[in-house]
């Protein structure tokens, strides 16, 4: 075994957010060195819808989703499964997610992630001033779509919501939405846009142009997996080298939890697995994100072609894909938007790092003063890198983090 020397900050995991805390903490002076088993962005980073979705404040575990869900499980390719076989694996965290959506807890949670989100859009506007950064980043908006009137109604007390926590948005008549969004079926019935939704070129470029931005800065990179941490806060990797830091921040996705239990921290991650499918960039002029949230999927123009995808799974890290979701998913799209083109699309199926609340582990162990945590994300992971970036940096250098993270304490459980 091969003790390297000394690291200062080592992070594990070189997915976005590890990234985005890399760019972060290089700004206060300290050296970084990224460890990850596949290499920069080949998980959750690389293949995600690719939004800044700034006005997602609602957790998924909430009053409407417990009442969907009943429904929706009856549907092994709807947008929210648990495999069978995985069913008992899942339970401790299924009770977790249920008392979570009780009302008490989903308001505190809406409060927080819309906390996080307006820091968040502060560092993205920040971000964007560098341009090869900003280069990528599109406002084009985004559409909420509708299948009925009762659909839409059902909608209201949401947007209330986001109005109360000062996002912006417009309910439109048919010309409105044609305009912004010409070949929908007359299946849609109603929409509401949101001017200042934010998309990126394609997530995995971008997470790249990251990378090529703190490498610069003198970030490493070991592609090697890591086997063990230590309670003292040595990280082991899988050739058998030891690498030991003055800080460890575990930003390993849906394997983090995994590598927390090490020191004595458990924390009740899962992944929600989702799937997509990329169609050529001619598959269909598609002028903006379009959210159908009834049937838990997106379409996002990418300039690396057309994403349909979405949807919740629940079955492990090992279970094979089922790509009869992403199928399912694009005959919906074809429904709503009859001239699209399904032909010549490849398939994906990414792991989503989620904990029962929707609102990541952002914090220091409770066991190990050097090993901090940033993982848990879910559907925001491109969303909230810059601000879980910001404060990971804050954390280290010992300074009062911008935002009160009691509700993110990775202890909260």
């Amino acid at each position: 075994m091969a003790t390297q020397p000394k690291h200062d900050v080592i992070i594990i995991g070189a997915g976005i957010i590890g990234l985005a805390i890399a760019h972060y903490v290089q700004q206060t002076g300290r050296k970084v060195t990224l460890v990850d088993r596949k290499g920069v962005a080949q998980e959750a980073s690389f293949g995600n819808a690719g939004a800044f979705a700034l006005a997602d404040i609602f957790p998924l575990a909430s009053p409407g989703i417990i009442r969907k869900a009943p429904k929706w499980l009856l549907d092994p390719l709807g947008p929210l499964s648990v495999r069978p076989q995985y069913a008992l694996n899942i339970v401790p965290y299924l009770l977790k997610f249920f008392r979570a959506s009780w009302p008490d807890q989903y308001r505190k949670s809406i409060v927080a992630q819309s906390a996080l989100l307006d820091l968040a859009a502060s560092e993205v506007d920040r971000m964007a001033q560098i341009p090869q950064i900003g280069n990528q980043i599109r406002t084009d908006g985004a559409l909420h779509l509708y299948e009925s009137e009762r659909e839409f109604a059902a909608s209201q007390s949401s947007w209330q919501a986001r109005q109360e926590f000062g996002i912006e948005f417009e309910h439109l008549d048919a010309t409105r939405l044609a305009d912004l969004q010409p070949g929908l079926s007359n299946h849609i019935k109603r929409a509401t846009f949101i001017p200042k939704w934010q998309t990126v070129n394609d997530p995995f470029e971008f997470a790249q142009t990251l990378w090529r931005m703190v490498q610069q800065d003198g970030s490493n990179l070991v592609e090697q997996e890591v086997k063990a941490i230590s309670k003292a806060g040595e990280v082991m990797l899988t050739n058998g080298d030891m690498l030991s830091g003055n800080h460890v921040v575990v930003a390993a996705g849906a394997w983090s939890n995994q590598l927390a239990k090490q020191v004595g921290d458990h924390i009740p991650l899962e992944s929600e697995r989702g799937y997509n499918t990329t169609l050529p960039v001619n598959a269909f002029d598609l002028k903006r994100q379009l959210i159908f949230g009834e049937h838990g999927f997106v379409m996002t123009p990418l300039s690396t072609g057309i994403r349909v995808g979405g949807a919740v799974e629940f079955a492990g890290l090992d279970a094979a894909p089922n790509f009869k979701r992403s199928e399912i998913m694009l005959q919906k799209a074809k429904r709503f938007l009859p001239d699209l083109k399904t032909e010549q699309g490849t398939q994906w199926m990414g792991f989503r790092p989620s904990l029962p609340d929707t609102l990541p582990a952002i914090g220091k162990s409770a066991r190990t003063p050097n090993v901090s945590y940033a993982f848990g994300h879910g559907h925001l992971g491109l969303t909230q890198c810059f601000a879980t970036g910001k404060l990971m940096a804050e954390l280290i250098e010992g300074q009062t983090p911008l935002l009160d993270l009691t509700p993110f304490n990775p202890s909260r459980f």
